[in-house]
């Protein structure tokens, strides 16, 4: 059911590949929403992924941009402006790759060049959107920036490597503009931490299936499903959060403020 939360907001939306990507499902539900927007990836990762059927089930324009790349990211929001018609209301970035965890090199053995390949992907391109955007004025007037985050920014979790380090830098990036942007224009910055999800990027984590498994346990809600993180999502572009700024919002059925729960501790009890 749609309730036109989004209706005649334009924006941004990075990072969709597949039907997986909670990128691809906020970009339908931003779609019945009411919402128009361009959708954007990287040109490598476009030709792994589906995004041109997206593309027309939506009737979004897709601009490429690596989002490592400042002149790229400029025409993106140029390009962004000009086909939407105004400043953008929304932008999502849900952008994040490691070299180093894609070929499995430990956290006490990292190619420091895939090092500040992973910083620069994962969570400088948010700083080099927001500054692209806010150069080029391109947000409107109480405008809602969202970029996707995992609690390995805040407790170790030993096989996502560099990329724990990416997502705590991801979330500091959002609390600056945060109060940078929000000042000036009233617009909103916020880090969604979303439970595992079985997404492609997901699925690239050594372990995964052990992450996955572990907070499901661990959840009293479960494991937040992709969609639920999208519809959360739209919730932030929407006028109904227009004071919710500067903030790392766990997404996670509870995992992120549980101790204990009796599934986990089962593993661990002696048969009496």
């Amino acid at each position: 059911m749609a309730y036109g939360l989004l209706k005649g907001k334009r924006g941004i939306i990075t990072g969709a590949l597949n039907e997986q990507s909670i990128a691809w499902q906020v970009a339908e539900l931003a779609h019945a929403e009411g919402a128009s927007f361009v959708l954007s990836n990287a040109p490598v990762a476009m030709r792994m992924g589906e995004i041109e059927k997206l593309a027309t089930a939506t009737g979004a324009k897709i601009i490429p941009a690596d989002a490592t790349n400042d002149t790229d990211l400029g025409s993106l929001f140029t390009g962004a402006t000009e086909t939407l018609g105004g400043p953008l209301d929304f932008v999502l970035h849900s952008i994040g790759m490691s070299p180093n965890v894609r070929k499995g090199r430990k956290y006490d053995d990292l190619n420091y060049e895939w090092y500040k390949q992973t910083l620069d992907v994962s969570a400088m391109s948010f700083h080099r959107m927001l500054q692209t955007a806010h150069k080029q004025d391109s947000l409107a007037q109480g405008a809602s920036v969202v970029a996707l985050s995992y609690i390995a920014a805040q407790r170790v979790f030993p096989d996502y490597g560099d990329m724990a380090d990416a997502k705590a830098l991801l979330e500091s990036i959002g609390r600056s503009w945060g109060y940078r942007l929000g000042k000036e224009k009233g617009v909103r910055v916020n880090t969604v931490s979303q439970s595992p999800t079985m997404t492609t990027a997901g699925a690239g984590i050594k372990g995964f299936d052990g992450f996955f498994g572990f907070a499901q346990e661990m959840s009293p809600l479960g494991n937040a499903p992709a969609i639920d993180c999208a519809r959360y999502c739209i919730s932030l572009f929407s006028d109904l959060t227009k004071y919710v700024t500067m903030q790392n919002l766990f997404h996670d059925g509870g995992f992120s403020t549980t101790g204990v729960t009796p599934e986990v501790m089962a593993h661990f009890m002696k048969e009496e």
